[in-house]
């Protein structure tokens, strides 16, 4: 009976927190359906009275959508892809391969995690600069490629793989690339998933170094075109709602589509 009420105390909490998270992405969707003289009546409603997907038209009228769409979508899937195999080639390594140096090298490659990004962000700059990359796309992605965070997480999985399995395919004549390519990475799907999903977000989402590396309008990703319609001494309310909530739907697509793999993220790999 007290582990049934515990477990009810649970899902209403979890429910309540829920609702906090969710709530301003709701206000934020159904704001955008409003027209402008309705954003700031008083008082406030939830739901539009005057619904309308005119927002929608103007922000896409407004606002070289594809040309930002594009950019933003070349950065962030050519980032994601380089960010996943580079932190799982990194993270495979530093839990299979026996080194004494090894250990020394993964808690430098660690502590860099404690330096914030203000203090990285200037000589970044400064190798962005002197490497031609300056107002570059590819400015965007060289120094995001190199995630802590992803290759703790692979390490952490490849950790726990058995090392028996390895041994059992170099007995079967298979070299170290085979090994990784054939048996470790497809065994990773799920973390990779969630790795993805995460540096997806991030670069997406991204808008410091932007603002930082690009210079040229044309080459502007969705989160410095959504600044522009923001100025000193007003805002566009309705496009800037309307536009944030088309800059969503990507996110949304790619956690649909890798759901089912993050929900599987406990698959655990063995010997046969």
């Amino acid at each position: 009976m007290k582990k049934t009420k515990m477990n009810v105390a649970l899902e209403i909490v979890a429910v309540i927190v829920g609702v906090i998270f969710v709530f301003p992405v709701l206000w934020l969707v159904l704001s955008s359906f409003k027209p402008g003289n309705e954003l700031f009546t008083f008082p406030l409603t939830f739901f539009p009275k005057n619904f309308t997907v005119e927002n929608f038209v103007t922000a896409w009228q407004k606002m070289d959508f594809m040309l930002y769409m594009m950019n933003t979508a070349f950065v962030t899937i050519v980032a994601t892809v380089l960010t996943v195999l580079m932190s799982a080639i990194t993270g495979y390594a530093l839990a299979k391969y026996r080194y004494k140096w090894m250990n020394v090298l993964f808690v430098c490659v660690l502590a860099t995690t404690m330096l914030p990004t203000e203090v990285i962000m200037t000589p970044s700059f400064e190798v962005i600069r002197r490497l031609g990359l300056y107002n570059n796309l590819w400015g965007l992605i060289v120094p995001t490629i190199g995630s802590m965070t992803g290759i703790f997480l692979m390490r952490q999985f490849y950790i726990t793989v058995p090392d028996a399995l390895i041994e059992a395919a170099r007995i079967d004549g298979a070299n170290e690339g085979k090994i990784f390519l054939r048996i470790m990475l497809p065994i990773a799907k799920s973390t990779i998933a969630i790795l993805a999903i995460f540096s997806f977000r991030w670069r997406w989402n991204d808008y410091i170094w932007p603002l930082i590396v690009i210079d040229d309008p044309n080459k502007y990703t969705l989160q410095l075109a959504l600044r522009n319609l923001a100025g000193a001494l007003s805002i566009d309310w309705t496009t800037l709602l309307a536009a944030s909530v088309i800059t969503m739907i990507p996110i949304l697509v790619i956690f649909i589509l890798c759901q089912k793999q993050i929900m599987n993220a406990n698959t655990s790999s063995g010997v046969k």
